[in-house]
């Protein structure tokens, strides 16, 4: 139960400070990205010792596939980081009514400017990488467990910056999910992208890294 309660404090933590930044100190597209990747970054070094630190289903999904990760403790991940997801967008909806702001923006993902077939492969493609630099940077090979935290949350932010004006830049289903659900809209209903986009991206991440021998 510690590393289940690991995983929903880190992903709470990711998700309050990233979407609060969008919502209520209305960051720039270098703080915003900054802002989840720092949190990834703290979390990492204060939780991920005792989880591993993965706050995102599409990474779980890698360290499964790759044998890192048991399939109980998989869905367990996975439920608690939901979770955290869903708490700490509740948090955000509370203090954004609080503030007259519109609960309508609550730091949700979502690609009003670009077609369904950009937004998949932006969504694929950043989470690709993301989780690439994950498997490879933990592997007990490749890895180098002293600066793993710092150069994740280096990545996250960078993909984020990269992809932000595109698709909101989530590589994250249950980051997506949380506002998703209170924010409604054309959130929800394109959720599915950002829930499916980000595992293909984190099984292509597993076969690569895989091949470049971060498991062996």
């Amino acid at each position: 139960m510690r590393k289940y309660l690991a995983e929903l404090i880190g992903t709470f933590v990711l998700v309050f400070v990233g979407t609060a930044t969008v919502t209520i100190a209305k960051g720039s597209t270098l703080t915003i990205g900054l802002a989840f990747g720092l949190a990834v970054t703290v979390m990492a070094y204060s939780v991920g010792s005792i989880s591993g630190g993965h706050f995102n289903p599409a990474v779980s999904l890698a360290m499964l596939l790759n044998h890192r990760l048991g399939i109980k403790d998989f869905v367990g991940y996975v439920i608690s980081q939901f979770v955290g997801a869903i708490l700490a967008s509740a948090i955000v909806f509370d203090l954004v009514h609080e503030l007259g702001l519109s609960t309508k923006n609550l730091g949700q993902t979502d690609f009003p400017n670009i077609s369904v077939g950009g937004a998949f492969i932006t969504e694929t493609l950043v989470t690709f990488l993301f989780v690439l630099v994950i498997v490879l940077v933990t592997s007990k090979k490749w890895g180098n467990a002293n600066f793993a935290g710092l150069i994740i949350g280096i990545t996250l932010a960078l993909m984020i910056i990269v992809a932000l004006n595109l698709t909101g830049g989530s590589l994250n289903p249950a980051r997506s999910f949380g506002p998703a659900l209170f924010a409604g809209g054309s959130a929800m209903t394109h959720y599915w992208l950002y829930l499916v986009a980000p595992l293909v991206g984190a099984v292509l991440a597993a076969g690569v890294g895989n091949y470049l021998g971060s498991e062996e």
